[in-house]
């Protein structure tokens, strides 16, 4: 734990955190920890939108069907 600690420089308390997952440890420190245990590639896949399936559903429900404005005409003439 201590060489895994300071290849990423960081100290053994925030290892630990990062160990139970906590939330409040930056991103920064995770990705230090990964390449420390040379796995910082598995971030990259982590991130990749292609991979998010759930993501890609959830964005393309909220996406407002094509409409156009009715005109009334009076405005065309202006």
């Amino acid at each position: 734990m201590a060489i895994v600690a300071e290849r990423a420089f960081t100290s053994r308390p925030t290892l630990q955190r990062v160990e139970a997952g906590d939330t409040s440890v930056s991103i920064g420190i995770y990705a230090a920890v990964l390449q420390a245990l040379g796995l910082l590639d598995g971030l990259a896949e982590l991130a990749d939108i292609g991979r998010d399936s759930v993501g890609q559903a959830l964005s393309s429900a909220e996406l407002g069907k094509r409409t156009r404005i009715q005109r009334s005409p009076s405005n065309r003439n202006a």
